[in-house]
């Protein structure tokens, strides 16, 4: 209990202090949110009036208390370059970028767990080198990077997609889904490379352990073994590091919309943050940056639960 309330205190900490920071940093930047909205033609009187509309004359801990207490209640606030309501701007954004997370976590665990298992059955031998080589490459290669030459490869090269051609979810989920799996694979790769490597690790210590010749010894099969015994044993050390790795996956994501065009929070952000739109690359930044954090608390917890002995530290 100590543990959990622990974490629950940090984790409130974390989020206050990536909202206050989120909010400042717009408060040092130069520029004027007003004459922003208004534009450069505007008159003095006019800016000044928005910003008493806008409530940029009080000082910043007020309006930081107040925009905090609006956005809890689900107020994000109003965007300054279309007049509508910020929550209603991620709503419509935020299935794109949370189908690309989904997939690119359910490729992550379908490529790594046979190819670990795979490499730790034949250790040593040809296949486990080859893998082993493969695996190294992909690792060294960056996300982002990893989009750019699937782009490359699948979009220009094959045409197996149209590089920007884009299908929303509300003409069509096929067309739609189709066209994410390859901004998926190049979020799940390198991380699919670091799963194998553990399970392969983990497969290996399995093998050597008594119950492994035990269940030889009772006429179990190779197969039998491997994935009745010897897999769900392996599994244990690397459900640890797939559950920080859907953190990483949803910030990844965020940043490979801008290689494949695709319109959601990452291609929100970056166009509110050229628009000067302070309320939603506030509102983007605290939202992502939370989703993180809260995932991480739960891997936390998680672990907390599979090993109580974290609880001593």
């Amino acid at each position: 209990m100590k543990y959990l309330i622990k974490k629950i205190g940090t984790l409130i900490i974390t989020l206050l202090i990536i909202s206050l920071l989120s909010f400042l940093a717009f408060q040092v930047i130069p520029g004027d949110a007003a004459l922003s909205k208004l534009g450069t033609g505007a008159t003095g009187e006019k800016r000044e009036e928005l910003r008493r509309e806008m409530g940029l004359d009080r000082p910043v801990l007020e309006r930081y208390g107040s925009w905090l207490l609006d956005f809890i209640r689900g107020d994000m606030g109003e965007s300054y370059t279309y007049s509508i309501p910020v929550s209603e701007m991620i709503k419509e954004k935020l299935p794109v970028t949370l189908a690309i997370a989904v997939m690119a976590f359910i490729c992550m665990l379908a490529v790594s767990i046979p190819l670990g298992l795979l490499a730790g059955k034949y250790s040593g031998r040809l296949p486990d080198k080859i893998l082993m080589v493969l695996d190294q490459l992909v690792m060294s290669v960056p996300g982002f990077f990893m989009g750019i030459l699937i782009t490359c490869l699948f979009g220009l090269v094959l045409h197996w997609f149209t590089p920007g051609g884009y299908v929303s979810y509300q003409e069509g989920w096929g067309p739609f889904l189709g066209y994410l799996i390859f901004p998926a694979l190049s979020i799940a790769l390198p991380k699919c490379a670091m799963g194998i490597k553990l399970l392969r690790s983990s497969v290996i210590g399995e093998l050597g352990q008594d119950y492994v010749r035990t269940a030889y010894s009772r006429g179990n099969s190779q197969r039998q073994v491997l994935f009745g015994h010897v897999l769900k044993n392996s599994l244990l050390p690397v459900v640890t590091f797939w559950a920080l790795a859907v953190a990483d996956i949803v910030a990844s994501s965020v940043i490979l919309e801008q290689v494949f065009t695709i319109p959601g929070l990452g291609t929100l952000l970056v166009q509110s943050i050229s628009n000067r739109d302070h309320p939603v690359v506030q509102a983007v930044i605290v939202l992502v940056a939370g989703l993180v954090v809260v995932i991480n608390f739960f891997v936390d917890v998680l672990y907390g639960i599979i090993d109580p002995r974290v609880e001593v530290h």
